[in-house]
């Protein structure tokens, strides 16, 4: 869903895919306070600060499965948006990062689609959003990996100019004229 004030649809949204919900946010999660605050089902959070590894990606689905959560969203760049459709997968699937990481893991194929999830990008450029890949690094081993299914693309994808925190609304034309 594409257009100005797209992002203010999160809230009936997500409340029309699932029960409780994590919420990834970057390192700056004030910057998305009251879109969040107008979310109706319960909700717990997760942070990226920079590039999503196997351990964040193990801490954020564990956070998901405490929280009993049945939706995954995430609202911030690629690497928030790949950290969550790593734990959506993680979800249904079950198991580790790496039962499923290529290069560095078990190359699992994923076999389950992922639970519901919504992508808001705030950065441009990355595609995170309608990929079917989620890039992991594994510090241990000095490498970045991909989880990779097309089972694992966000239910639903808000890209909404407003939503960029750095990008003027007014006054600018997208697309050739």
């Amino acid at each position: 869903m594409v257009g100005s004030g797209r992002a203010a649809e999160l809230p009936s949204l997500a409340a029309g895919l699932g029960s409780r919900a994590l919420i990834g946010t970057g390192s700056h999660p004030a910057r998305y306070a009251e879109l969040l605050a107008a979310l109706t089902i319960p909700c717990a959070m997760f942070r990226v600060d920079g590039e999503p590894t196997v351990e964040m990606a193990r801490e954020a689905a564990a956070a998901a499965r405490d929280h009993r959560a049945d939706l995954v969203v995430a609202v911030g760049g690629g690497s928030v948006i790949d950290l969550a459709k790593a734990v959506a997968m993680l979800l249904t699937n079950g198991g580790d990062p790496l039962d499923y990481l290529e290069v560095v893991g078990r190359g699992r194929g994923i076999t389950l689609q992922a639970a519901p999830g919504v992508a808001v990008p705030t950065t441009a450029g990355t595609g995170a959003e309608v990929t079917a890949n989620a890039v992991l690094a594994s510090p241990g081993d000095g490498l970045k990996a991909s989880l990779r299914s097309p089972l694992m693309i966000p239910s639903i994808a808000l890209i909404d100019p407003a939503a960029h925190p750095w990008l003027p609304t007014t006054g600018h034309r997208v697309g050739r004229t």
